[in-house]
This record gives C-alpha cells, sequence and structure tokens, in this order.
C-alpha cells in the first residue's frame, strides 16, 4: 500500500460488493458518469467476496464494455479484506471507497477531491443520508437519520462542515495509508471507526463537507437491521479494547438497556413486575418524543408502528451485540465466528 505506486493525477474508486445482482449495474453507471476534476482520469475496482446470486457476471459484463473497471477477487468476502484487495490493486494518488448500496451525486468524485485539496485532510467524506424504496426501508431510513439512533453523530449531519471523527465512506490521499496501514482484517464491521481512529491518532485529520452529496439505502427487512446492528455492536468492545480508547456514551447505553430490560423481565417472573413496567414507560416515552421529532416521517400510525420496530431493532441489536462482544473479551476468547457471518 506504499504511496510507489502512485500514478499523478488518477483517481481511484474502490468498493467491495457481494451478492449485488439488483444494484451493480446501476452502482456501476452511476461511477461512470461522474464528473472528474479537470485533468484527472478514473479507474475503479470492485472487490467481490464470491457472489452467488449472478453479480459475477453482469459485473463481468460492465468490466468488458468499459476498461476503466476492474473486477478483484475477495475470497475472505468481507468488508475490510475487499477495501484491501482494491488498495494494493489501485494506482491512484487518490482512493475514494464507495459503496454498491448508495446513490450519489454527479459531482461526488470532484467534490471529494476538491474538499481533499482545500482542507489538507487525510480523509473526508460527505454525511450518511439514508432513503427508501418500500414502506419498511422508508421506516428505516428515517429511523437511521433520527438522534434516537445516532447518538448525535455528526455523520448522520447532512448540513455539517467541518472536523469530525469518522465520516461515511471516505476520500483519501495514497499516502494515509502508507502512513497508518489499510483496514483491520480482524474486524467484520467497525472497519471504518477503527482506520479513523489510527489517523486521528496519527495526528491526522478527517473532514465532513454537504458539498460530498450521496443517498444510501438501508436493510428492507427488520431482521436485516437487527443481524446487522448486532454486528455493529459485537465489533465496537473489539475497537475499543485494542485501542484502549473509553467508550463514547451512545456505545454503552443500548447495552445498558438490554441488560436492565433481561434483568426487569425476570424480576417479572420472580413476581415483581414494577421493574419492567417502569422500565417500559420511560422507553414508551424516549420512542414518542422520538416520533415527535419525526412528525412528516410518522404521518400515519402504520408509519409510526414501523419506526418504533425499527428504532427498537437498533437499539436491542446493538445492545445485544454489545453484551454478547463485551462477554467474549472478559472471558479472554477471540470474536466468535457467528460474529463474522455476512448479514446482507
Amino acid at each position: 500500500m506504499g504511496a510507489e505506486q502512485a500514478t499523478p493525477r488518477l483517481l481511484s474508486v474502490i468498493a467491495p460488493c457481494r451478492n449485488e445482482a439488483g444494484y451493480i449495474v446501476d452502482f456501476c453507471r452511476n461511477v461512470a458518469e461522474m464528473l472528474l476534476p479537470e485533468g484527472w482520469s478514473l479507474e475503479v475496482l470492485i472487490a467481490d467476496g464470491q457472489s452467488d446470486d449472478g453479480t459475477r457476471e453482469l459485473l463481468r459484463q460492465w468490466c468488458i464494455s468499459d476498461v476503466r473497471f476492474r473486477w478483484v477477487e475477495n475470497p475472505r468476502r468481507i468488508v475490510s479484506t475487499g477495501l484491501n484487495r482494491c488498495i494494493e490493486a489501485s494506482r491512484g494518488e487518490v482512493i475514494v471507497r464507495l459503496d454498491i448500496h448508495s446513490q450519489y451525486a454527479d459531482d461526488y468524485l470532484l467534490q471529494c477531491v476538491q474538499v481533499l485539496q482545500a482542507t489538507g485532510a487525510d480523509n473526508v467524506g460527505g454525511a450518511w443520508r439514508a432513503e427508501g424504496a418500500s414502506r419498511m426501508q422508508k421506516a428505516v431510513a428515517s429511523a437511521f437519520q433520527s438522534p434516537w439512533v445516532a447518538g448525535g453523530a455528526r455523520s448522520r449531519d447532512i448540513g455539517f462542515d467541518g472536523e469530525v471523527d469518522t465520516v461515511y465512506l471516505g476520500c483519501w490521499p495514497r499516502a494515509t495509508f502508507a502512513k497508518v496501514g489499510g483496514f483491520d482484517e480482524d474486524l467484520v464491521r467497525n472497519q471504518d471507526d477503527e482506520h479513523n481512529l489510527r489517523i486521528r491518532r496519527a495526528g491526522g485529520r478527517i473532514w465532513q463537507s454537504p458539498a460530498i452529496r450521496s443517498t444510501y439505502y438501508p436493510r428492507g427487512k427488520l431482521s436485516q437491521v437487527f443481524r446487522q446492528y448486532s454486528q455493529y455492536g459485537y465489533w465496537k468492545p473489539f475497537v475499543i479494547r485494542k485501542h484502549g480508547q473509553p467508550a463514547a456514551l451512545r456505545h454503552l447505553v443500548p447495552a445498558g438497556f438490554v441488560i436492565a430490560l433481561l434483568a426487569s423481565a425476570l424480576a417479572a417472573v420472580l413476581g415483581a413486575g414494577w421493574p419492567l413496567v417502569l422500565l417500559l414507560d420511560a422507553y414508551i416515552v424516549l420512542l414518542a418524543v422520538a416520533l415527535i421529532g419525526m412528525r412528516e416521517q410518522a404521518n400515519s400510525v402504520g408509519k409510526a408502528l414501523r419506526i418504533v420496530a425499527v428504532i427498537g431493532a437498533y437499539h436491542i441489536g446493538y445492545g445485544w451485540g454489545s453484551i454478547c462482544g463485551w462477554r467474549d473479551i472478559l472471558l479472554g476468547r477471540g470474536p466468535q465466528a457467528k460474529w463474522g457471518a455476512l448479514t446482507r
């Protein structure tokens, strides 16, 4: 991943991919039509994690029709290994990570390079903005933007312009990887947060700009949301342990809620139901406050109920995953295999 590979004025787009037959062609077309800074050219590297839904054939056809696109094998199938394989195969002096499930403004790459040059930051990106197509996916997107799910994270604030701890996706000068290394391949989730933490600890800066615009399309089923966020919750303690960093309150609250829920449920079984009633009443108040803040999205009983279910899946999934992660750390065990299973 050394800087000696850099080819002046070449921009490298990298993207991990697995079983994206419904999205891959639209993604490639979106990237192929993007504006570039004057004097720059483009290469696109997509790391396929052994897709078995027809994605590979679609990707093969696209790479033949547009020689700027290349296919990289990712036999371990996880995001961090796919990103690293792409970085190793890339030649650009600037590297931009994209996600197959997002749609990008025509000037996305142009703005990435301009913000990188204007700020001198080590990583730049835009806000993490979600939208949905189906009724449940719209509920997931609405909850995703809520501060009761995001915990006040700047990455969900679409108007914020300034320095941040972490950013959605990312755009780096190649020198950043020469300085801090690639993504941690022991992490199935949270690899971007961990990489950004290394950048900041090395004295680097991360910048978020509203000029860098994209739209993310989240999971469309409640079970998928639960599994996804239980993985985020599970892997976060391993990042905290690796760097000896204090856990942010927003990372601890879901686990505390799940522990309180389990303890109060046990108390109810043993004949003391008031702790469970008190906890559920408090949570209902929290959900009501969240819905007031999403009046436009929760403007019917059905929409409100779907959003409530999604927020619950976020909180309980992340909390349960965190508990399991801390349990494995306290027992002196490494990450368990089942938490490395793909969830899309």
